[in-house]
Protein backbone atom coordinates (compact mmCIF):
# COMPACT_ATOMS: atom_id res chain seq x y z
CA UNK A 1 0.00 0.00 0.00
CA UNK A 2 1.39 3.40 -0.97
CA UNK A 3 1.13 6.05 1.73
CA UNK A 4 0.20 9.70 1.13
CA UNK A 5 3.83 10.64 1.79
CA UNK A 6 5.02 8.23 -0.93
CA UNK A 7 2.27 9.42 -3.31
CA UNK A 8 2.60 13.19 -3.77
CA UNK A 9 -0.65 13.27 -5.76
CA UNK A 10 -2.62 12.24 -2.68
CA UNK A 11 -5.52 9.78 -2.60
CA UNK A 12 -7.46 9.18 -5.84
CA UNK A 13 -10.56 11.37 -6.20
CA UNK A 14 -12.93 8.37 -6.15
CA UNK A 15 -11.69 7.09 -2.79
CA UNK A 16 -14.19 9.06 -0.69
CA UNK A 17 -16.72 9.87 -3.41
CA UNK A 18 -20.44 9.31 -2.64
CA UNK A 19 -22.13 6.11 -3.84
CA UNK A 20 -23.64 6.05 -7.34
CA UNK A 21 -27.19 5.27 -8.40
CA UNK A 22 -28.10 1.97 -10.11
CA UNK A 23 -27.08 1.50 -13.76
CA UNK A 24 -29.22 4.08 -15.60
CA UNK A 25 -29.50 2.51 -19.07
CA UNK A 26 -32.06 -0.14 -19.95
CA UNK A 27 -31.31 -3.21 -21.99
CA UNK A 28 -34.51 -4.46 -23.60
CA UNK A 29 -35.79 -7.23 -25.86
CA UNK A 30 -39.12 -5.38 -26.23
CA UNK A 31 -39.10 -2.74 -28.98
CA UNK A 32 -42.04 -0.98 -27.30
CA UNK A 33 -39.93 0.13 -24.34
CA UNK A 34 -36.43 1.31 -23.57
CA UNK A 35 -34.09 3.04 -25.97
CA UNK A 36 -34.89 3.35 -29.66
CA UNK A 37 -33.31 0.66 -31.80
CA UNK A 38 -30.14 1.96 -33.40
CA UNK A 39 -30.65 2.53 -37.15
CA UNK A 40 -27.75 0.15 -37.91
CA UNK A 41 -29.79 -2.69 -36.39
CA UNK A 42 -32.92 -2.31 -38.51
CA UNK A 43 -31.83 -5.23 -40.67
CA UNK A 44 -31.76 -7.44 -37.55
CA UNK A 45 -35.04 -6.19 -36.08
CA UNK A 46 -36.93 -9.52 -36.55
CA UNK A 47 -34.43 -11.29 -34.27
CA UNK A 48 -34.96 -8.98 -31.27
CA UNK A 49 -37.11 -10.66 -28.64
CA UNK A 50 -37.40 -13.37 -26.02
CA UNK A 51 -37.61 -16.84 -27.56
CA UNK A 52 -38.30 -20.28 -26.09
CA UNK A 53 -38.63 -23.74 -27.60
CA UNK A 54 -37.01 -27.09 -28.02
CA UNK A 55 -34.47 -28.83 -30.18
CA UNK A 56 -32.11 -31.74 -30.55
CA UNK A 57 -28.40 -31.97 -29.95
CA UNK A 58 -25.68 -34.40 -30.87
CA UNK A 59 -21.93 -34.23 -31.43
CA UNK A 60 -19.70 -34.11 -29.40
CA UNK A 61 -22.03 -35.90 -26.98
CA UNK A 62 -21.99 -39.68 -27.13
CA UNK A 63 -25.67 -39.85 -28.12
CA UNK A 64 -28.36 -37.51 -29.45
CA UNK A 65 -30.43 -35.68 -26.83
CA UNK A 66 -33.51 -33.46 -26.59
CA UNK A 67 -33.31 -30.05 -24.97
CA UNK A 68 -35.34 -26.94 -24.25
CA UNK A 69 -33.90 -23.47 -24.69
CA UNK A 70 -34.55 -19.83 -23.93
CA UNK A 71 -32.80 -17.12 -25.96
CA UNK A 72 -32.94 -13.39 -25.28
CA UNK A 73 -31.77 -11.02 -28.03
CA UNK A 74 -31.79 -7.44 -26.77
CA UNK A 75 -30.33 -3.97 -27.32
CA UNK A 76 -29.63 -0.78 -25.37
CA UNK A 77 -29.71 1.77 -28.19
CA UNK A 78 -26.14 1.18 -29.35
CA UNK A 79 -25.29 -0.54 -32.68
CA UNK A 80 -25.07 -4.12 -31.41
CA UNK A 81 -27.37 -6.84 -30.11
CA UNK A 82 -26.82 -8.79 -26.91
CA UNK A 83 -27.33 -12.57 -27.21
CA UNK A 84 -28.07 -14.65 -24.10
CA UNK A 85 -28.96 -18.33 -24.20
CA UNK A 86 -29.63 -21.00 -21.60
CA UNK A 87 -30.77 -24.54 -22.27
CA UNK A 88 -31.72 -27.61 -20.29
CA UNK A 89 -31.96 -31.29 -21.09
CA UNK A 90 -35.33 -33.01 -21.45
CA UNK A 91 -36.22 -36.56 -20.47
CA UNK A 92 -38.49 -38.80 -22.63
CA UNK A 93 -41.55 -37.18 -20.98
CA UNK A 94 -40.23 -33.67 -21.83
CA UNK A 95 -39.47 -32.96 -18.17
CA UNK A 96 -36.28 -31.08 -17.15
CA UNK A 97 -33.37 -33.49 -16.83
CA UNK A 98 -30.49 -31.14 -16.03
CA UNK A 99 -28.94 -27.83 -16.94
CA UNK A 100 -27.18 -27.69 -20.29
CA UNK A 101 -25.38 -25.16 -22.51
CA UNK A 102 -25.25 -21.50 -21.47
CA UNK A 103 -23.89 -18.80 -23.79
CA UNK A 104 -23.65 -15.07 -24.02
CA UNK A 105 -22.33 -12.75 -26.65
CA UNK A 106 -22.87 -9.87 -29.04
CA UNK A 107 -23.91 -9.47 -32.68
CA UNK A 108 -22.78 -6.36 -34.53
CA UNK A 109 -23.27 -5.27 -38.12
CA UNK A 110 -20.21 -3.93 -39.94
CA UNK A 111 -20.72 -0.24 -40.77
CA UNK A 112 -19.57 1.52 -43.92
CA UNK A 113 -17.68 4.83 -43.99
CA UNK A 114 -20.97 6.72 -43.72
CA UNK A 115 -21.99 4.78 -40.60
CA UNK A 116 -24.64 2.71 -42.38
CA UNK A 117 -24.96 -1.03 -41.77
CA UNK A 118 -23.71 -3.38 -44.48
CA UNK A 119 -24.80 -7.01 -44.78
CA UNK A 120 -21.52 -8.09 -43.16
CA UNK A 121 -21.75 -9.26 -39.55
CA UNK A 122 -19.39 -9.88 -36.65
CA UNK A 123 -20.19 -11.74 -33.45
CA UNK A 124 -18.52 -12.81 -30.23
CA UNK A 125 -19.79 -15.79 -28.22
CA UNK A 126 -18.49 -17.19 -24.93
CA UNK A 127 -19.52 -20.06 -22.68
CA UNK A 128 -18.52 -21.35 -19.24
CA UNK A 129 -16.82 -24.41 -20.79
CA UNK A 130 -13.77 -22.24 -21.36
CA UNK A 131 -14.42 -21.35 -25.02
CA UNK A 132 -14.55 -17.96 -26.72
CA UNK A 133 -15.53 -17.68 -30.40
CA UNK A 134 -15.21 -14.78 -32.85
CA UNK A 135 -17.51 -15.01 -35.87
CA UNK A 136 -17.76 -13.26 -39.20
CA UNK A 137 -20.60 -13.64 -41.64
CA UNK A 138 -23.50 -11.86 -43.28
CA UNK A 139 -27.21 -11.25 -43.21
CA UNK A 140 -29.26 -12.55 -46.12
CA UNK A 141 -32.32 -10.34 -46.26
CA UNK A 142 -33.98 -9.38 -42.97
CA UNK A 143 -34.60 -12.91 -41.69
CA UNK A 144 -31.41 -14.92 -42.17
CA UNK A 145 -27.99 -14.73 -40.52
CA UNK A 146 -25.01 -16.92 -41.46
CA UNK A 147 -21.81 -16.75 -39.39
CA UNK A 148 -18.66 -18.85 -39.27
CA UNK A 149 -15.94 -18.87 -36.61
CA UNK A 150 -12.93 -16.81 -37.64
CA UNK A 151 -11.02 -17.42 -34.40
CA UNK A 152 -11.60 -19.69 -31.42
CA UNK A 153 -9.76 -19.73 -28.10
CA UNK A 154 -10.14 -22.18 -25.26
CA UNK A 155 -8.65 -22.46 -21.80
CA UNK A 156 -6.22 -25.31 -20.96
CA UNK A 157 -9.08 -27.35 -19.52
CA UNK A 158 -11.70 -26.10 -22.00
CA UNK A 159 -13.38 -27.99 -24.80
CA UNK A 160 -11.03 -28.25 -27.82
CA UNK A 161 -13.40 -26.51 -30.21
CA UNK A 162 -11.60 -25.75 -33.49
CA UNK A 163 -14.42 -24.88 -35.87
CA UNK A 164 -17.99 -23.62 -35.69
CA UNK A 165 -20.67 -22.24 -37.94
CA UNK A 166 -24.20 -21.07 -37.17
CA UNK A 167 -27.26 -20.37 -39.26
CA UNK A 168 -30.20 -18.40 -37.84
CA UNK A 169 -33.48 -17.71 -39.60
CA UNK A 170 -36.98 -16.44 -38.93
CA UNK A 171 -39.46 -18.90 -40.47
CA UNK A 172 -43.22 -18.60 -39.91
CA UNK A 173 -42.58 -16.17 -37.02
CA UNK A 174 -40.29 -18.66 -35.22
CA UNK A 175 -36.54 -18.46 -34.68
CA UNK A 176 -34.79 -21.50 -36.15
CA UNK A 177 -31.09 -22.20 -35.96
CA UNK A 178 -28.54 -24.89 -36.78
CA UNK A 179 -25.10 -25.03 -35.15
CA UNK A 180 -22.23 -27.20 -36.37
CA UNK A 181 -18.88 -27.64 -34.62
CA UNK A 182 -15.57 -29.44 -35.02
CA UNK A 183 -13.31 -30.75 -32.28
CA UNK A 184 -9.53 -31.10 -32.54
CA UNK A 185 -9.55 -29.95 -36.19
CA UNK A 186 -12.00 -32.63 -37.28
CA UNK A 187 -14.84 -32.10 -39.73
CA UNK A 188 -17.80 -29.91 -38.88
CA UNK A 189 -20.67 -32.00 -37.52
CA UNK A 190 -24.22 -31.12 -36.36
CA UNK A 191 -24.15 -29.94 -32.75
CA UNK A 192 -27.49 -28.32 -31.83
CA UNK A 193 -30.58 -27.14 -33.69
CA UNK A 194 -33.89 -25.81 -32.44
CA UNK A 195 -37.14 -24.04 -33.20
CA UNK A 196 -37.94 -21.24 -30.75
CA UNK A 197 -41.25 -19.36 -30.41
CA UNK A 198 -41.37 -15.67 -29.55
CA UNK A 199 -42.70 -15.25 -26.00
CA UNK A 200 -41.76 -11.62 -25.47
CA UNK A 201 -40.84 -8.53 -27.43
Amino acid sequence: MVSDQENPLGPPPWLNAPPVDPYPYEDTHDLRQGADLHPALLGLLPFVGLWRGRGQGGFPADADYDFAQEVRISHDGRPFLRFESRSWLLDPESKPAGEWVTESGFWRPVLDDAGRATDEMEAVMVNPDGVAEIYVGKTVGPTRLEIEADAIAYTPSGQHLTGSQRLFGIVDAALLYAHEVSIDKGDLRPHMSARLIRIGG
